[in-house]
């Protein structure tokens, strides 16, 4: 299935909450923390490779436009 773009910064988004949760101070089950920010990161990669290959546009870039709108929300007029 590809994905859209908006999919893509939906999944880095629950990728960075998943992180987030994993360097909490005081989590309780660090390695169930671990386990759901690395299942969450696989799953934004793997579907960042697939749009880009669906797209025919470098994985890189794709990558790269879907942190900067995660991570800078605003910028460009994103």
């Amino acid at each position: 299935m590809a994905h859209t773009f908006e999919d893509l910064v939906n999944l880095e988004r629950l990728a960075e909450e998943a992180h987030a949760r994993y360097t909490a101070p005081g989590v309780d089950d660090l390695d169930a923390a671990r386990r759901a920010w690395v299942e969450a990161a696989t799953a934004v990669q793997a579907a960042i490779t697939e749009h880009a290959k669906a797209e025919g546009t470098s994985r890189y870039d794709v990558e790269m436009a879907v942190k900067k709108t995660v991570r800078h929300p605003g910028a460009d007029g994103d």
